[in-house]
């Protein structure tokens, strides 16, 4: 649970109260947005792999009883512990009715995705042809904190990204949140590694910068998609805002769907 300073923290950064939904109503929530989540259960990388996996067996559960509002699961761990960190993935890719794949979150682990540490995860991902999720830019884990919960917030810089998608040309990498104050950097990553796609989570699209507009609306309108990082962020908020930004009824088609159906098939 989060301590009340914590809560606080959450509505400081991001401008909302905290919501508390059941498994219906959730559900419900997901299908009244026309969504499909894919499901991150970040907290738990850092717990004893017994612990992990019954948050595991609790999402598979969620998804078993609403397939029509989850898409598959992202799963954080601790790169130190990578051989029972790998058997936990195959467990959960066995037992899932749809998409798995790793999360790498160099911040908060305190091991930036370009480090040898990662690789295993890198290379199972290579094996199945499944996307690996790279965290990018600000986070809003230790934000306006004395020395920000210790968190090194280079370890999000985009030149992982751009190590990680060389080193591993057949890997689908897909950065993740807007990689301020570095879009410029991750921009020319995209444009020179083409498995590199974008998305964009925890971020209204107001406060994109102006080049990432302009991506968007542009030459990177096959490769960028919709995140929304509920229930910080909600869709009765962030999607208006995408439809006011005055992008084409195409390009808006192929950010807020089309493109994270085809990535995810």
């Amino acid at each position: 649970m989060r301590t009340e300073e914590e809560l606080a923290r959450v509505r400081h950064v991001w401008g909302t109260d905290i919501l508390y939904l059941t498994q219906e109503e959730q559900a419900a929530y997901f299908r009244e947005h026309q969504a499909k989540a894919i499901l991150d259960l970040s907290f738990t990388k850092t717990l004893p792999i017994e612990e992990i996996r019954q948050f595991h067996d609790y999402a598979l559960d969620y998804q078993r009883k609403y397939p029509d509002t989850v898409a598959g699961h992202w799963l954080q761990f601790e790169p130190h512990r990578a051989e029972e960190s790998l058997e936990e993935f195959e467990r959960v890719k066995s037992a899932a009715l749809g998409f798995t794949g790793f999360c790498v979150n160099g911040q908060v682990t305190g091991v930036p995705p370009g480090d040898p540490a990662w690789f295993p995860f890198y290379e199972r991902s290579v094996d199945h042809g499944t996307p690996v999720l790279i965290l990018c830019g600000l986070t809003g884990i230790g934000q306006g904190l004395p020395g920000g919960k210790g968190i090194i917030l280079d370890h999000g810089h985009p030149r992982h990204v751009d190590a990680v998608a060389a080193r591993y040309p057949e890997l689908k990498v897909l950065a993740s949140r807007p990689a301020y104050p570095w879009q410029d950097e991750m921009i020319a990553v995209m444009l020179h590694k083409a498995n590199v796609h974008y998305e964009l989570h925890g971020w209204g699209p107001r406060q994109f910068s102006p080049a990432l507009k302009k991506e968007i609306g542009g030459r990177m309108q096959d490769r960028i998609m919709f995140g929304c990082d509920f229930p910080a962020l909600r869709f009765e908020k962030v999607i208006p805002d995408w439809l006011n930004e005055g992008y084409t009824e195409a390009v808006l088609s192929k950010v807020l769907f089309e493109n994270a159906q085809r990535y995810f098939e």
